[in-house]
């Protein structure tokens, strides 16, 4: 993630030369705009597409919300489980220069799939889809006749219902969930015994965008636990146990902690210090510096008014070295913040 002067930035370079042309434009009226990386370059993602993205790929999502002319900006850049460190170095590079382009007023998010910030999520309010595959299997068309059966589990509370395609085996259901089985002109919505009512309002909007987009040929079949019929049972290799709610949500809780450091170059070369544990107070911030602030479940790089811009270009780096070198979950949350933005978590991870 340490991007400067390293391959990853001689090919966007090479790619943007001056200036990005798809930042043109942007942040002029409230509204999102996404953009999936491909070959290190920045390509509009279809508006009909948004919330669906593939595991194989990266992503920047660009916020802008509020009044003119005191627009605010949020940049997300998104790591699909199988993108590659070429897109992944690139979604962050160019997230750093769309941030550049509106002056370092953006707040940065990371974002990991499966681990999405509660924001990221109420952007797309069908859902967030994850598709397997990547750019190569992107946007083949394919006829609902001749369509390959795909399952997709639905799962989460009242503001981040996720939808992630698994495997097509009965072995990826489980009680406490619901599943949407697409088999091109049949879909089935199987909703186990546990599930939620947003889970199940939010499998029936899926449901009913597939038909829509198959000009309403496909049949919806919707049915509980315990029921179904032969050809569902049989695309996912035949009727048998179903794991438990338990099972199918086994998760850890993060550990507590909290901790602040200091990146400067104030000696002339850059540091990175522990500046304050435990008890942390926000007065221990430094408009002169940047810092990287672990709240626990999340870690915030607020980014001083007056941080040189070495402090700036390297902070998201250490924060992600800092994940790896202390044995935190590589879908730990990073949210850069530049003095000046509100940030209600940010804020209220401090001791007061």
């Amino acid at each position: 993630m340490e991007l400067f002067g390293t391959e990853v930035e001689h090919h966007c370079k090479e790619t943007a030369a001056e200036c990005e042309e798809q930042w043109k434009g942007t942040g002029r009226a409230p509204g999102l705009k996404v953009w999936r990386i491909e070959k290190f370059k920045v390509v509009p993602w279809p508006q009909e597409h948004y919330g669906e993205f593939y595991d194989g790929d990266s992503y920047i999502v660009f916020n802008t919300h509020g009044t003119a002319p005191n627009f605010a900006f949020d940049v997300h850049f998104w790591l699909g489980e199988g993108t590659t460190q070429d897109e992944a170095g690139t979604a962050a590079y160019k997230t750093v220069e769309l941030d550049d382009f509106h002056k370092g007023v953006p707040v940065q998010h990371r974002e990991v799939q499966g681990y999405e910030s509660d924001l990221f999520a109420s952007y797309f309010p069908k859902g967030i889809r994850i598709l397997h595959g990547g750019i190569e299997s992107g946007f083949r068309h394919v006829t609902p006749e001749n369509y390959q059966p795909r399952l997709f589990h639905v799962r989460g509370g009242f503001r981040d219902v996720r939808i992630n395609q698994v495997a097509l085996a009965r072995d990826s259901l489980n009680s406490g969930d619901v599943f949407v089985l697409d088999a091109g002109l049949k879909i089935y919505q199987w909703n186990g015994s546990s599930s939620g009512g947003m889970e199940r309002m939010k499998a029936g909007q899926f449901c009913r965008a597939l038909d829509d987009e198959r000009s309403g040929r496909p049949e919806v079949v919707v049915f509980d636990e315990g029921n179904g019929n032969e050809q569902f049972w049989s695309l996912l290799g035949g009727q048998g146990p179903i794991k438990s709610a338990e099972e199918g949500n086994k998760q850890t809780a993060p550990a507590s902690r909290k901790v602040l450091y200091k990146l400067s170059d104030a000696s002339g070369s850059l540091t990175f210090t522990e500046v304050g544990k435990g008890s942390v107070r926000k007065n221990l911030l430094d408009s002169n510096d940047a810092f990287i602030f672990d709240a626990g479940t999340h870690v915030y790089i607020w980014v001083g008014k007056h941080a040189s811009p070495n402090e700036k270009r390297n902070a998201l780096g250490y924060a992600t070295k800092y994940l790896t070198e202390h044995g935190l979950p590589l879908h730990t949350p990073i949210t850069r913040i530049p003095e000046g933005s509100h940030n209600a978590a940010f804020d209220s991870g401090f001791d007061h």
